[in-house]
């Protein structure tokens, strides 16, 4: 009985925990989805250097990809994922952007240490997140991936927390098959 009354009360406090974060974290704005423009934004990189989205309109393919921390066991492997067919995304013409909150000092660690070759631009408050709608999935900050054409256009939009080398995976596979 006390086992029973134990998983309740974990139960829900589990549920209201997660209700709270949902509430005070999730965006005002709408989510966005393919057909949208993507959300102009500024941010800076691992290196220290501004990053401003509305440069690379009309150049090339985003791929864009919100995950929650650096260095967590999915994130790793979904920033592995994109480093090991990365050329295969700028053959394809596409430029890979990872964000997340993460200080530019924890970006460049992890790039470092993982020898990432694309872009990690460092979102603190969230702000660039929010302008994507990016849902967050319990306790943690979203995984979405999003491609963005070169006329600045939502053209693929992909959200799987557990999945993170399908995110890669499926954008260069939409792509290649797109692309003209």
């Amino acid at each position: 009985m006390k086992a029973k009354s134990l998983q309740l009360l974990l139960l829900t406090f589990f549920i209201s925990f997660t209700s709270l974060d949902n509430a005070k974290a999730q965006p005002a704005g709408k989510e966005i989805v393919v057909g949208d423009a993507m959300p102009a934004f500024s941010l800076t990189d691992q290196n220290g250097k501004t990053f401003n989205s509305a440069d690379y309109v009309g150049k090339s393919y985003l791929v864009i990809y919100f995950y929650p921390k650096d260095e967590s066991m999915v994130c790793t492997k979904e920033a592995c994922r994109f480093r090991d067919i990365f050329n295969d995304f700028t053959k394809a013409g596409a430029k890979v952007i990872g964000i997340n909150a993460g200080t530019v000092a924890s970006h460049k660690a992890f790039a470092d240490h993982y020898k990432l070759p694309f872009i990690l631009l460092s979102d603190p408050g969230n702000v660039v997140y929010h302008k994507f709608g990016v849902k967050n999935t319990m306790f943690m900050t979203g995984r979405e991936t999003f491609v963005i054409d070169p006329k600045g256009k939502v053209v693929f939009a992909y959200t799987a927390m557990m999945q993170g080398k399908k995110h890669a995976d499926d954008a260069l596979a939409f792509i290649r098959a797109h692309k003209k």
